[in-house]
């Protein structure tokens, strides 16, 4: 797969790809259904498969402080297009300048200069300054340019259409099998193990820290977790939050992570901590010492639960 950053890096043999717009956060199942479509059609053509998205999400660039938590950083979202089969990732960068974009000008980026073979969107896709683009836009875009518009419709799971806010909600209910099923696989973050201040020996839990960078994730708290990439998948409790026992209020959220009967050196490795049960909420608490009760309790309870899932999948 590969990645282009902005209209400008396109080249003649990224030229009529089968495209698609969105955010893709989470790269979801109804995500999963939409690509699928692209990829097919673009095997029949005998072309490229494209996404066209923008970073920041435009929700973010408007509304930073509101803007719903990523399912997904870019790097995971890059990641899960590759799983996808998805071949060209068109990113650009969400500016004033894209803001004010007026909607023909987008039209023709498609037509002229991707020359798009065919397009796939939601009958409510919105486009351009003011959001002054829709589907009979592009529809008629696709007559003048040559190219087929297909209407995507929405997946629906249980009576309801799968969608990045509806997993949002599910992670935060602490309801990781329904998350798991509108994803089609499990939650995970993904990062690199950073240095860290070693706070996690003082308290009797050494840590694995994964920052999170700009990003908030879509839960906070404390969670029994499993890690791929160091070797065989273990098991382990993870703190997403602040740690405000120790007067960090106002930094950038950490995931860090206490691994069960593990030593060893992993910093630099890149892992992915599987979330699959919330034991509580990040609290601040009165001392240290109660804070050191508490962590040795986390663990106790993730261990258990542990258990009891490994006695369930035995019978």
């Amino acid at each position: 797969m590969e990645i282009i950053r902005g209209f400008a890096n396109l080249q003649p043999r990224h030229r009529g790809a089968v495209v698609t717009i969105g955010n893709f956060d989470g790269v979801h199942c109804g995500h999963q259904a939409i690509l699928s479509r692209v990829r097919d059609k673009a095997r029949q053509l005998d072309k490229p498969s494209m996404i066209i998205c923008f970073e920041p999400q435009p929700r973010e660039y408007f509304d930073p402080d509101n803007a719903p938590p990523r399912l997904t950083r870019f790097r995971e979202k890059v990641t899960q297009l590759s799983r996808c089969g998805v071949d060209l990732i068109l990113c650009s960068q969400f500016n004033r300048r894209t803001q004010s974009m007026p909607a023909e000008q987008f039209v023709a980026l498609l037509g002229e200069q991707i020359e798009t073979s065919a397009l796939f969107v939601g009958d409510d896709f919105r486009f351009g300054a003011d959001r002054s683009g829709d589907f009979d836009m592009l529809r008629r875009a696709g007559e003048q340019y040559g190219f087929e518009v297909t209407n995507m419709t929405t997946l629906v799971m249980k009576d309801e259409r799968v969608s990045s806010t509806r997993i949002r909600e599910a992670l935060q209910a602490g309801k990781f099998e329904d998350a798991e099923t509108l994803l089609g696989r499990p939650y995970a973050i993904t990062g690199n193990v950073v240095y860290g201040r070693q706070l996690g020996r003082e308290l009797g839990a050494p840590t694995a820290n994964i920052q999170l960078h700009r990003y908030r994730a879509p839960i906070d708290g404390i969670y029994a977790v499993e890690v791929e990439g160091l070797g065989a998948r273990r098991q382990g409790v993870a703190n997403v939050g602040v740690r405000p026992t120790l007067n960090e209020v106002g930094v950038e959220p950490l995931l860090e992570v206490h691994l069960f009967d593990f030593e060893g050196d992993i910093y630099g490795k890149t892992v992915d901590v599987i979330f699959r049960r919330k034991i509580r909420e990040e609290v601040k608490f009165d001392s240290v010492e109660s804070l050191k009760m508490q962590i040795a309790k986390d663990i106790e309870d993730a261990r258990a639960f542990f258990d009891r899932a490994q006695l369930a999948a035995n019978h």
